[in-house]
């Protein structure tokens, strides 16, 4: 059977104790802090690297993992890796004031924790990293270290959404665009499966298929963040020859530095 959550929970203790030390600079009081809705959205600025303001959200928490993997490795780390190295990346490339979200809590809790954070420290881009699975009813089952595992081998691939309901959907769907492109330039694909009748509620509408770019209103930290917002599935983690490669150093340096290539782009554009 799957590992509990005591299990998990006790596995990602090590890692729980430093990561929260790198929570963003906005503190606790203001990332819990009632979300404004009737402050307007930041005006597009010029964008200077050292002073723009990049929020690289760890997606979930320690105690709401996400995603179990097919080899039952929590989803939260795959996250906070790759979301690390992102960070690492940009702000080797100029971008200073990147900062790395990474919050605690229940999962609908730290939703508005993100978007607090980000608002509070009028982020200029949001960027969410994730990694994927699929609908319980597509999973087959396998036996790993001993015991019945859960893994889908049907679906594969990265996909990037954006929100029509953030007050600046068109440069979060240019930006998505850019990071799309990028990631397609180093031969990976995206996943396609979110268009299919068979994922059911998880269905999206596909707004540039060239790049692998959908459409998610419901998504709270792409729809109430005031700046622009993109969240990223890196990679299909119930897959288990991709769970493999995006555990490899080699796929989370060839994707923090697609995303940092796209970011820069965007920079320059703006």
């Amino acid at each position: 059977m799957r590992q509990s959550r005591s299990i998990i929970a006790a596995l990602l203790a090590p890692l729980v104790a430093s990561i929260l030390l790198t929570s963003f600079a906005a503190g606790p009081a203001a990332a819990t802090r009632k979300i404004a809705k009737s402050r307007p959205p930041p005006s597009p600025v010029k964008c200077e690297m050292p002073k723009f303001r990049i929020v690289v959200d760890v997606g979930h928490t320690p105690d709401a993992y996400g995603a179990l993997s097919a080899r039952n490795d929590p989803e939260f780390g795959f996250n906070f890796r790759l979301a690390s190295l992102i960070t690492t990346k940009l702000k080797s490339e100029g971008f200073a004031a990147t900062r790395l979200l990474v919050t605690d809590g229940k999962a609908r809790p730290s939703l508005f924790k993100r978007v607090g954070a980000a608002n509070d420290g009028r982020a200029d881009l949001f960027l969410s990293v994730h990694h994927d699975s699929v609908p319980d009813k597509l999973l087959d089952t396998w036996e790993f270290d001993g015991a019945k595992s859960y893994f889908s081998d049907r679906f594969s691939g990265h996909s990037l959404f954006v929100s029509e309901r953030n007050p600046q959907f068109t440069t979060s769907l240019k930006l998505a665009r850019m990071i799309g492109r990028q990631l397609k330039e180093q031969g990976l694909h995206y996943a396609s499966q979110y268009t299919l009748p068979v994922m059911g509620r998880y269905r999206r509408q596909l707004l540039d298929k060239d790049v692998g770019v959908y459409r998610y209103d419901g998504l709270i930290v792409l729809s109430r963040t005031r700046s622009a917002a993109v969240l990223l599935e890196a990679g299909s983690i119930i897959n288990r020859d991709e769970e493999m490669e995006m555990n490899s150093a080699e796929r989370q340096e060839l994707i923090a530095g697609a995303v940092a290539a796209a970011v820069g782009e965007f920079c320059e554009r703006r």
